[in-house]
């Protein structure tokens, strides 16, 4: 096999594993609105419209940030194989659906920094249990802060007793106003399912069995649509837990995007550290209370995702689609 053979064979096993490792990312309601094609030296994420949430996500906002979460596992896996993979964000503006383009040089290099967060793309897990009353120590939140300015966003520390306050009643509002939307419950018992054999969507073993004792101030998200969550009911979400707001300087396509990989950098650090994560986006997704939100919270950026971080136990994990469902390779 001569050298450029060899170069060339590396390249597409590092490419095909970032690939995979790009389907364990995180989506909005494990829609996993994604497809990876594997080039010659590059790998490229679309976007699946077909699966976006037509109700809950109408601009796209929550499904590209989905596929930026993708990207940056995908990242990470070619960072790991020792990779300074080079990206181009929305490289063909013909191509509406091709949200990135990810090359790799020809040499791999010994050590990347974000390679290390490769050994937990596989152990992180959204979580909606209750969390445990400890507090998230100083230097861990100025990581995760740390973590979203990398990837040009800003995680915004929810502290002040009155913007706890604001974001507990606006998170309420925007819950009780999405409950009472026949379209929006249909189509979150599209998404939820207590079949173990379904690949997409929030599996009822995966979230809190709910009636009036949850106890919340920021409300979780009722996936029990059927009334089979396997998870404990009290879920305790509390306006004084530690709470992070992600956001961006500007409210683009572009920025969703940039937002999803912030995200999901912020996830792999918070299971790195041993912490667990819960991410909330009712108070995003009504541009009513996302305005009141950043009006009274005086944010300078837009914000598109919530997170409460914390010690909790292990919950099951949701499914993922085939890969020959998701995963091609170019002719």
């Amino acid at each position: 096999m001569s050298t450029t053979s060899a170069i060339h064979a590396l390249h597409v096993q590092a490419l095909r594993r970032a690939a995979v490792h790009a389907t364990l990312a995180p989506s909005v309601h494990n829609t996993q609105p994604w497809r990876f094609v594997i080039g010659h030296d590059a790998l490229e994420i679309h976007a699946d419209r077909s699966r976006r949430l037509r109700v809950l996500d109408p601009t796209g906002r929550q499904l590209l940030v989905s596929c930026g979460c993708a990207l940056f596992n995908a990242r990470v896996a070619l960072a790991a194989a020792g990779y300074d993979a080079v990206v181009e964000r929305f490289p063909d503006p013909a191509k509406l659906g091709l949200l990135a383009r990810i090359t790799v040089p020809d040499a791999a290099v010994e050590r990347l920094p974000l390679g290390a967060l490769d050994a937990v793309i596989e152990l992180r897990q959204s979580n909606r249990r209750r969390f445990a009353d400890d507090q998230v120590p100083p230097d861990v939140v100025d990581d995760l802060v740390a973590a979203a300015a990398a990837e040009d966003a800003r995680l915004f520390p929810v502290t002040e007793p009155e913007h706890r306050l604001a974001v507990a009643r606006l998170s309420q509002q925007a819950d009780r106003a999405e409950i009472a939307d026949p379209a929006y419950r249909a189509e979150l018992r599209a998404w939820t399912s207590d079949d173990p054999h379904r690949r997409d969507g929030v599996p009822a073993m995966a979230v809190p069995h709910v009636d009036a004792g949850a106890h919340d101030d920021v409300p979780i998200r009722d996936f029990d649509t059927q009334g089979a969550g396997w998870l404990p009911v009290e879920t305790r979400s509390s306006m004084n837990q530690c709470l992070l707001l992600l956001g961006t300087p500007t409210d683009r396509p572009a920025a969703w995007l940039r937002a999803g990989e912030a995200l999901e950098h912020v996830l792999l650090e918070v299971t790195r550290r041993g912490y667990a994560a819960s991410l909330f986006t009712q108070v995003i997704e009504l541009p009513g209370t996302r305005a009141l939100l950043r009006s009274e919270l005086g944010l300078d950026m837009h914000p598109h995702i919530l997170l409460r971080v914390g010690r909790a136990p292990k919950t099951p994990a949701s499914r993922r689609r085939r890969l020959v469902d998701v995963v091609s390779e170019a002719d």
